[in-house]
């Protein structure tokens, strides 16, 4: 398992690099290769967010995408590219860039590269070259966003995948079965087995508790460097989730309210069939 990342820094990219060879790109040679150039499609890219190694499950409603924000998890952000390309993908999450936390346009931001045919998964905010600290899903007061200042985008994580300006390379073909495609991920690295505690300090706005955010939690090891990536000017695909606990998703009309406790409690009668008290020291129900 590869231990480093790649993302973009002015013009350059930084790469997850367990044991990979340099990605430098080459420069472009215009011409016919502009001409030709195909649009992705749009199953080229995808992105999840997993919690203990498994996909949350999405819901659609009024053209958003919603998962469910399981309070006090950790969770992970798998990204997933389909193509014989390399790509960048800048990742933000609560408006946040995941590698310098800073707030700024998808051109603009630092990127993570993906090779082709390759899924990887980032685990949290990148703190330096070789340590990142994990996304954990909190309140509005103890999120990242609001120790830092910036409120304004809490509850979304988006990823703007960006293809490499055309070059005289081959495309990679697809993977065979035999072959799977080329996993990294971070998202179970070392690190401290509890997790660790982060001063907030005072709320910077009227943060609400009831409502999910991103946290920043434990430190876990994700090494990286930097290589060359020559994107094009817009972004081929992107893609943005929308998380809320699920009080939240069930106000909003997202899910049903199903077996909530306050359904519950409405729907309690309090007679059933008649019976006699089960005793629990005879072994009965």
């Amino acid at each position: 398992m590869n231990p480093y990342q790649a993302f973009r820094v002015a013009g350059l990219a930084l790469v997850s690099a367990f044991g990979l060879a340099a990605m430098i790109a080459m420069t472009a040679i215009p011409g016919r290769a502009e001409a030709c150039r195909i649009p992705a499609p749009p199953s080229a890219y995808s992105m999840e967010v997993v919690v203990d190694g498994s996909p949350l499950a999405v819901y659609s409603a009024k053209g958003t995408t919603y998962v469910e924000a399981l309070k006090g998890r950790e969770y992970a952000i798998r990204l997933t590219n389909r193509t014989g390309e390399r790509v960048a993908v800048a990742l933000a999450v609560d408006g946040l860039n995941s590698i310098d936390a800073k707030h700024t346009s998808s051109r603009e931001a630092r990127k993570w590269i993906l090779s082709p045919w390759e899924t990887v998964t980032l685990s949290g905010w990148q703190t330096s070259t070789g340590t990142a600290r994990r996304f954990v899903f909190t309140s509005e007061s103890k999120s990242y966003g609001t120790w830092l200042g910036h409120t304004g985008d809490l509850g979304v994580i988006s990823a703007a995948f960006f293809r490499e300006r055309p070059r005289w390379d081959e495309i990679a073909p697809a993977p065979s079965l035999a072959e799977p495609r080329a996993k990294r991920s971070a998202e179970n690295e070392s690190g401290d087995d509890a997790p660790r505690e982060r001063a907030l300090g005072e709320t910077k706005s009227a943060a609400n508790d009831e409502l999910a955010a991103t946290g920043i939690g434990r430190e876990v090891e994700h090494r990286v460097r930097q290589v060359d990536f020559d994107e094009e000017d817009a972004p081929a695909s992107t893609l943005s989730v929308r998380y809320e606990y699920r009080d939240a998703l069930v106000r909003l009309g997202v899910i049903p309210a199903g077996d909530d406790a306050l359904a519950r409690r409405e729907r309690a009668r309090g007679f059933v069939e008649p019976g006699f008290a089960p005793d629990p020291f005879r072994g009965g129900r």
